[in-house]
């Protein structure tokens, strides 16, 4: 068995233990109340609401949800990898993507390709069209666009716009509910009644056919990269070996590494792709040296007999939507998919 060096990070290690376990307690339920929380860390409800605040600040953390893509009808996700010949501005790369709703996350890459963008619409047709469009207005900057449908979301999710919610085919008032809680997960039933003009009843009682219905996961929150992490985006095309199932047990076991309590899980993407790409992955880092020990080549080595060539690099802005930088037990939240030969009926 290939082994995986495990190692602590130091930016987990600069918080106290109260502190992160409020933020893994707000990442798996970002509407428990104070009181709730208070109880559960044996604090004071005035000392919670202190430490949430001060954390909330500190780390740019906003409340969002989770939410399950194919009961909403949106099940055309994927992600493309781009490079330019000439690179555009980030007011250019803003003001090209956020004109449609199909766009979710747009994020600047610097290392083996340029950019990256988690994209979903309700109809095949409709991402095909935005798809070949944006090839279009981006043409003039030399762009190569690789893309591929998400397969499988192993770890983590893309936050998705409002723009994209309000497209969606749903009862008025689930939707003014859905946006105003994907805004802020945290807001009370009374905020929601003033922002939407719903009566305080009709909120509750739509609030409660939303989780009924199923679309919401997860109530979390998402918060900016702190300045002085590295994250690492990574994407893959290699060729199946016979061995491939087997290499991939030692990759799921690095991508479910991490720090007992950590303040932000490790890797918080991982996907299996059809396309352009068959695997893309993102972890943040103390450093970019750890980002190559930790991720970069265990992950080539693990995968050498699948020819494994990856393209990655550091993420140094999100232009458009979030990154869903947060903490989980990353062990429990893993979805595992194991890869088997197709068999014919019969066999």
């Amino acid at each position: 068995m290939q082994e995986y060096q495990e190692f602590r990070s130091e930016f987990n290690d600069k918080y106290s233990l109260v502190s992160r376990k409020i933020l893994r307690a707000l990442s798996e339920n970002a509407r428990i109340s104070i009181s709730d929380l208070s109880k559960q860390l044996e604090l004071s409800r005035k000392t919670t609401k202190d430490r949430i605040l001060r954390l909330e600040k500190e780390l740019g953390i906003r409340y969002t949800l989770e939410l399950d893509e194919d009961k909403l009808g949106i099940g055309n996700p994927h992600l493309i990898m781009l490079r330019f010949g000439k690179k555009p501005s980030n007011e250019a790369i803003k003001a090209a993507f956020s004109r449609s709703h199909i766009p979710q996350v747009v994020a600047r890459v610097n290392g083996s390709y340029d950019m990256f963008v988690y994209a979903n619409a309700q109809r095949r047709d409709e991402y095909v069209h935005w798809d070949k469009s944006m090839q279009i207005s981006l043409a003039e900057y030399g762009v190569s666009w690789y893309p591929s449908e998400v397969a499988h979301k192993q770890l983590g999710f893309y936050p998705i716009r409002n723009e994209l919610i309000e497209r969606m085919e749903m009862a008025p008032k689930h939707k003014a509910i859905l946006k105003a809680l994907n805004a802020n997960s945290r807001s009370t039933f009374q905020e929601i009644s003033k922002q939407t003009g719903l009566h305080f009843n009709t909120v509750a009682y739509n609030y409660k056919s939303l989780l009924e219905l199923g679309y919401i996961k997860r109530f979390t929150l998402v918060m900016r990269k702190p300045a002085n992490l590295t994250l690492v985006a990574l994407f893959d095309k290699y060729r199946i070996s016979d061995r491939f199932e087997e290499d991939a047990k030692y990759t799921r076991y690095m991508f479910k590494a991490d720090d007992d309590n950590s303040m932000i899980s490790r890797f918080i993407l991982v996907n299996e792709l059809v396309g352009a790409n068959d695997f893309f992955g993102a972890g943040i880092f103390d450093s970019a040296e750890m980002a190559q020990k930790g991720f970069v080549n265990p992950y080539r080595k693990m995968h050498a007999p699948d020819k494994a060539n990856p393209h990655y690099g550091t993420v140094e802005s999100v232009i458009l939507g979030d990154l869903p930088i947060r903490s989980l037990e990353t062990r429990k939240a893993y979805s595992t998919l194991v890869w088997k030969p197709q068999q014919e009926e019969g066999q």
